[in-house]
Formats: C-alpha cells, sequence, structure tokens
C-alpha cells in the first residue's frame, strides 16, 4: 500500500469550500485563495481555490498539490476538482482529476434532466459511463458553503447535511454542531470566526473535521486528525501557500510495531492478537472474514484470532463482487485475455485462483516509484506496482473468470521494512469465493497466513483503501498469542504480557 492517504483523505474528508476575498459579495464573479497545507505543525503542500459566478452559475475549481515521500524518494501529487452549482447551491455537474499514479484518473458527473447522475469514470484512456439516482438532498461546494453561513447566526444549533463525495461517488451524511465564534490565528493575523464541527458517520466509526468560517460562510480554517496526527489547512497569501514544502512520508507513520517476533512457524498457524485502539471514534476498526474472527472487549480492546485456514462462512456473494468498475475493468478485452491466459487449463476454481495469483506475481517486472494508485487495466499494461496494484490486477483477473473477488485491505506482519524491525506494514490482498468460502491470496508473498490482518474489504476503489489506513496512527498491538499459549495460559487463568511470556490474571 503506498503513502498516497494523506491527500485523498484531505479531498474527501475535508470537503473545502473556497474563501472568497474579503471585500467580496456572493455576487462576485471571480476570485482566488490559497491555502497552506500542514501536517503536525510541518507544511507538506497547498491548495489553489478559484469561485466564479457568471448569471446564475457558480464554478469552484480546487487544485491541491503535494510531494509523496516514496522509497526515499519525492513523488508528486495533484488533485483538481471543479463544482458547478446554481447560486442557491444545486448542483449540476462535478468533474475530478486526480496523478496519483503513472496516468491520470478522471471522475465526470452531470445531473441529467431527469434528476439522475451520469458518471463517467476515466482510467488508463478507459471510460466507462453509468446511470444512477442522484442522492436525495445531496449538494457539493457551494450547497455546504450556504448551509454553514446560514447556521452561524445560531451557536449551540445542531444541522445535518448530505454531502457528495466526488471520489468515493456516493453521499456522505453530516452532523455538525454550531460550536460559536472563536477568535482564530492565521498567517499574520487574527479573525473572528464561526467554529462549526462535522461528524461524518462511517461503517467504521465517526470522522470529526473541525471548521471555522467567516461571515461568508467561506473556510478559513479546517482541521482534521490523519494517523494520530493533526492536519491542517489554513488561509494565507499565494507566497505563504506556495513556498517550499517538506515531502510526506505516510508509511512511517501507517507502521504497526509488533511486541514480539513472529517466526515462519507461528505465522502458518493459528495467531491471537490483542490490539488497543486509541481512537474512540473508530467503533469497527478490524472486520471479520472466514479466515479472521473479531471480538470487541470493550474500552477500546479487541482480540482479533486470524486462521491460515477457512472458518465459518460470512455472507455469500453479492452482484457487486462479480460486476466490473471504474477500477477493476474485468469486462475489457485485454483484462479478460490476460485471465483466460493466466488461468491456463485448471478447471476448479480453487486451481484457477492459484494459477491467476501466480500469474500476476511474476507479471509485475517493477515494483514503480512513482505510482499512487493505479486501476486493473493500468497495471496490466504498465505491469508495476506494489501490493495496492497486485490486488486490484488479481481481482479484476478473477471475476474475468467467473469467480467473485473482493480487494482486502489490512496490515502484514515484516521481520524488517525501511529501517524498522518487527512491524506490521499497510497491505492488500484478495479475498475470492472458492468453494463455499471467501479464501485469501496474496499475490505479494504468494501465501496467505496469520500475518494478515484485516480492517476493510472494497470493490477496488481507492476511498476503500485510503479511508482504512486512516485508522493506522491509532492502532496498538499489545499481545501476540499462538493457539498453545492462549489455550495452556488461560487454563490457568493467566494472560500473556506484550512478549509472549507469563503476566497477571486474565481472570
Amino acid at each position: 500500500m503506498r503513502s498516497a492517504t494523506a491527500p485523498l483523505l484531505l479531498v474527501l474528508v475535508l470537503c473545502f469550500v473556497p474563501t472568497t476575498d474579503r471585500a467580496a459579495t456572493d455576487a462576485a464573479p471571480a476570485n482566488t485563495t490559497w491555502m497552506t497545507v500542514l501536517l503536525n505543525g510541518r507544511k507538506i503542500g497547498y491548495e489553489k481555490i478559484h469561485r466564479e459566478q457568471v448569471g446564475d452559475t457558480v464554478t469552484t475549481t480546487e487544485t491541491l498539490v503535494m510531494n509523496i515521500e516514496r522509497n526515499h524518494r519525492s513523488v508528486p501529487y495533484t488533485n483538481i476538482s471543479r463544482s458547478v452549482e446554481t447560486t442557491e447551491g444545486k448542483p449540476i455537474s462535478f468533474d475530478m482529476r486526480t496523478l496519483m499514479s503513472a496516468g491520470v484518473t478522471r471522475v465526470e458527473g452531470r445531473i441529467l434532466s431527469d434528476g439522475r447522475l451520469e458518471l463517467i469514470n476515466t482510467s488508463e484512456g478507459n471510460s466507462r459511463q453509468s446511470i444512477t439516482d442522484w442522492p436525495s438532498d445531496a449538494v457539493l461546494v457551494e450547497g455546504q458553503r450556504k448551509a454553514m453561513q446560514a447556521a452561524i447566526e445560531h451557536p449551540g444549533a445542531h444541522y445535518d447535511l448530505r454531502l457528495y463525495n466526488q471520489a468515493g461517488q456516493q453521499a456522505m451524511d453530516l452532523n455538525v454542531d454550531v460550536i460559536g465564534n472563536e477568535q482564530v490565528p492565521l498567517q499574520d493575523h487574527v479573525e473572528t470566526l464561526s467554529h462549526q464541527r462535522e461528524v461524518l458517520q462511517q461503517a467504521t466509526g465517526t470522522q470529526t473535521v473541525e471548521l471555522w468560517v467567516d461571515t461568508h460562510g467561506d473556510i478559513r480554517k479546517g482541521s482534521i486528525s490523519l494517523l494520530g496526527a493533526p492536519m491542517d489547512m489554513i488561509a494565507c497569501s499565494e507566497t505563504c501557500a506556495e513556498a517550499p514544502a517538506q515531502s510526506l512520508n505516510m508509511m512511517q507513520s501507517a507502521l504497526i510495531d509488533s511486541p514480539r517476533p513472529l517466526n515462519a512457524e507461528m505465522l502458518s498457524d493459528f495467531l491471537g492478537y490483542h490490539a488497543h485502539v486509541t481512537n474512540k471514534a473508530i467503533t469497527k476498526p478490524f472486520i471479520a472474514t472466514d479466515q479472521q474472527s473479531v471480538s470487541d472487549l470493550g474500552n477500546g480492546e479487541w482480540l482479533i484470532k486470524v486462521y491460515r485456514g477457512v472458518s465459518d462462512a460470512q455472507s455469500a456473494p453479492t452482484p457487486s463482487d462479480t460486476q466490473p468498475n471504474a477500477w477493476v475493468q474485468s469486462d475489457d478485452p485485454e483484462i479478460r485475455r490476460l485471465a483466460a491466459m493466466a488461468a491456463g487449463d485448471a478447471q476448479t476454481k480453487s486451481h484457477i485462483m492459484g494459477n491467476l495469483s501466480s500469474f500476476v506475481s511474476g507479471y509485475l517486472s517493477r515494483r514503480g516509484l512513482d505510482i499512487g494508485y493505479a486501476s486493473a487495466l493500468e497495471v496490466a499494461r504498465d505491469r508495476q506496482g506494489d501490493c495496492a496494484e497486485y490486488a486490484v490486477l488479481l481481482t479484476a483477473l478473477a471475476r474475468a473468470e467467473g469467480i467473485p473477488a473482493r480487494v482486502v485491505v489490512g496490515v502484514l506482519y515484516a521481520d524488517r521494512y525501511d529501517n524498522k524491525v518487527r512491524v506490521f506494514v499497510p497491505h492488500a490482498w484478495v479475498s475470492a469465493w472458492v468453494n463455499g468460502h471467501w479464501r485469501s491470496f496474496d499475490p505479494v508473498t504468494l501465501g496467505f497466513d496469520s500475518g494478515h490482518i484485516a480492517l476493510d474489504t472494497g470493490d477496488g476503489n481507492p476511498w476503500h483503501f485510503f479511508n482504512a489506513m486512516n485508522e493506522l496512527g491509532s492502532i496498538q498491538i499489545d499481545s501476540v498469542q499462538t493457539f498453545s499459549e492462549m489455550y495452556d495460559f488461560w487454563e490457568k487463568g493467566l494472560e500473556l504480557s506484550p512478549d509472549g511470556v507469563p503476566g497477571g490474571s486474565a481472570r
């Protein structure tokens, strides 16, 4: 998994609204605002925001620029999003272009005359069109600004807002509290701003976004937590925004220390992990699979049991587990030819998946240093990437062969990663429906072992990857136990200390 987590979360979660010139009004024809992006007080990039009103139409263009450190190299990242709305905040269309891989990915949306949404996803020159219902009451940038502006005069109030997430291509339900006016220090002065707190409800828990807006409803400062560190965007001058920034290395922050070394014998069998999640807003940090059970022990404590074999079956596949999408183009002739070649003369689904996984393992000729996140078709053509690319391509090949498959995102134990030892690193693999069970296949490691801990699963959309990765700054693994250790010491009423030796009473 590569370190594009931060900028994508910034685009998707903060949903920043442009700040206007201080003398401007809602009818101002055009203005440009600059913001600096800080992680834990360190400058990592900037955002340029242009808002233009022509007649009854408002167009907002936001350009986010960062450098992501990847294998000790700085890789450019750019995200450009554009929202077109009426002056009343009614959505008309949107467009998002992201350069975080070898090519450019693009999402285009347009509200049709019948009120439905036309979506066009483009990756590696391959476009996919779909039409779906527009989420009821969902707004874009201008609609959010107007809602925040209306709430300024009501400190202590609460309101709900449904905001459309362009990258995730779904509506997000926000619960907003109006805290009240505060004196907020900016670059070189202090402004009186309305503090509004947005809480995003997600399957894994909640994400809190702190916003400070002016009388126009424009955001002057915003903050979220990313991997346990505060990430801020603060309005400032163009010179301030474009000042040199440091590269962002998210992998180091995403690593989880292991309390003990795990040898091959331990990884080939059952392992029980006692984990602690410091962020109480994360209510579901781990998922149950056919090879992983999860127990909530309360107060942020979790017990995760990982099996190399399969246990009781989870829910059966849904139609989406076999369908192509913008990131997993399993119906593309190029992908289908590759899948048929890789499957060979295998007859059973288990044999086919084994062949596909082995093929992907050897097919990627080198690990790319400039890849942020690539679709299956891009990986098939460029033959480079890391675990995310391996997983997306294998998922596409499996679906092309009629096998339901999902991309799993989690962490993997490594004896050594970069300059650290005994750590769990961000990772991705594939879960495929074989013989009535969801079985795991990892083309990177050419096998699945108990060093894999699953956090989330998805259809290949990067939103699932990076959303789950944000949990890593809050997860600590306190102890790791083999089956025999758990059985022996539980029978004696003892528990293991983090290094695997007997500790206090467990009962």
